[in-house]
């Protein structure tokens, strides 16, 4: 059996170092993904809701409003465990989003219109998650990350579920 030499002891710690490093880089990269789509979404939320007039729709919008905040708590709390600060979209993504919202609400701001908006945003959450579980799943990113990247993917599928009584 051959035995190890100081350096190959030495270079199996870097590694060591480096997979921890690249773990903890990794899940906080997954969980900032996270806190951005779940901020970007409350965003949305937001700008929607001056022109909701639907008392059901803008009750609804509310709920999601106050789960996905519960979602970017949670998110802050674990890119906090990693040493890592949440992330927002930069200023230009939210000046597109809010833009597009203006613009959008501009010329329809009926209900089944703001809905189909929701719808579409959602789903673009939706598929954002589901790239970052792909490129993350079989990686060393935390049990703790995916399942809460699950969550929120599961959770958007639903706004659009919910969403979609709306359209008419």
């Amino acid at each position: 059996m051959p035995r190890l030499c100081f350096f190959d002891l030495q270079a199996r710690k870097e590694m060591i170092t480096v997979t921890e490093t690249m773990q903890k880089k990794t899940t906080a990269e997954v969980l900032t993904a996270v806190y951005k789509n779940v901020k970007m979404t409350s965003d949305s939320i937001l700008d929607l809701m001056p022109k909701v007039k639907d008392e059901k729709l803008k009750s609804d919008m509310t709920v999601q409003l106050s789960v996905l905040e519960a979602f970017a708590s949670r998110t802050a709390k674990l890119l906090a465990l990693e040493g890592v600060k949440p992330e927002k979209e930069g200023f230009m993504a939210k000046m597109t989003a809010k833009w597009g919202t203006v613009m959008n609400t501009m010329r329809d701001s009926g209900t089944p219109h703001l809905a189909e908006m929701m719808v579409e945003g959602a789903t673009m959450g939706v598929n954002d998650m589901m790239r970052v579980l792909r490129e993350a799943e079989n990686t060393t990113v935390s049990e703790d990350a995916l399942r809460l990247t699950r969550d929120v993917c599961a959770f958007e599928e639903k706004m659009v579920q919910d969403m979609r009584e709306y359209l008419k």
